[in-house]
């Protein structure tokens, strides 16, 4: 499970049990040397606007590589948004600085106007960040790309573990993990191992983490990567469905039904944005008429920017 540390035991840290139900002991915030969460209900948090905005965001992983993000301005507000592009477009970096995952070289990422994540820079030294990644986690559902099951537990114990770890109640992380498990279709695998649960399974159990805490927003990284035709039709249809009608941006190499699961397109390319707009205009840079025409106008954005 992303984010999670593990230790010697074959449970994750701060979850005991007794009988079925995972407990998290008091002195699991201490094992990591930081503070639990603040306590937070779940409830009625879908209902709140969201605004993401990135203001002249550039990002690179080396002084040697080349920069993953030049110069990015865009804001996202609402609905549902798609970003496409080639390998090593930038996607996955974007995401991860929604996240908070990563911090910009260089402009700020703010969530709602009022967690801004500035510049890393060496000299003067920042205040503490880890207040405003608390809020920010509290507010955004985070699927990484890679879901990997938490040795030891269940699934419904490691999406308790994963609601506990964004603030919520321990009685009520683990009673919400039982519903957001039935909301991605995984209720009869509940009291499975998450390790002998299939990849498809297992990316919904990275689903029902991110939802848990009942998120503003959901930031997915390429959630049907691995998965074959069969599997990836029917985690969309386990998007489409999502009680509540949460916000989402979602990173992606398929551009099947785009007018059925979002409202809004973003092409990065280069490092960079090229294109920003609703399904439909990205559609008026396609093929008209022909079959494949998504994709021909994702492709033909790509060509402009130089992309491979």
């Amino acid at each position: 499970m992303a984010g999670v540390r593990q230790t010697r035991s074959s449970r994750a840290p701060g979850l005991r049990t007794a009988g079925s139900v995972p407990r998290v002991s008091r002195r699991a915030p201490g094992q990591h040397g930081c503070r639990a969460g603040p306590q937070r209900s779940a409830r009625g948090l879908h209902a709140v606007s969201h605004r993401l905005s990135f203001e002249g965001v550039s990002y690179s992983y080396g002084k040697r590589s080349r920069p993953a993000l030049t110069d990015v301005t865009w804001t996202f507000h609402a609905g549902r948004t798609v970003l496409l592009g080639p390998d090593g477009a930038g996607k996955s970096t974007l995401l991860r600085l929604a996240a908070g995952e990563l911090v910009p070289d260089a402009g700020q990422v703010r969530l709602d106007g009022d967690l801004p994540s500035a510049p890393r820079r060496r000299w003067p030294p920042r205040p503490p960040r880890h207040r405003t990644l608390a809020r920010r986690a509290a507010v955004t559902g985070w699927m990484p790309q890679e879901v990997r099951p938490a040795p030891g537990l269940t699934a419904r114990e490691q999406v308790a573990y994963a609601g506990w770890l964004r603030g919520m109640e321990r009685a009520e992380a683990w009673e919400r993990a039982v519903t957001t498990l039935h909301d991605v279709g995984l209720s009869a695998d509940a009291g499975r191992p998450a390790s002998a649960l299939s990849d498809e399974q297992l990316r919904r159990v990275g689903l029902a983490e991110a939802l848990v805490h009942g998120p503003r927003l959901l930031l997915l990284d390429e959630p049907t990567a691995g998965l074959d035709p069969a599997q990836r039709a029917r985690f969309r249809d386990v998007l489409k469905n999502l009680p509540g009608d949460p916000a989402m941006l979602v990173s992606t190499h398929q551009v099947d039904d785009l007018d059925e699961l979002y409202d809004q397109v973003v092409v990065v390319a280069g490092g960079q944005v090229r294109y920003a707009g609703s399904v439909a205009q990205l559609l008026e840079h396609g093929r008209d008429g022909r079959p494949g025409r998504a994709e021909s106008a994702h492709l033909a954005l790509v060509a402009d920017a130089g992309d491979p």
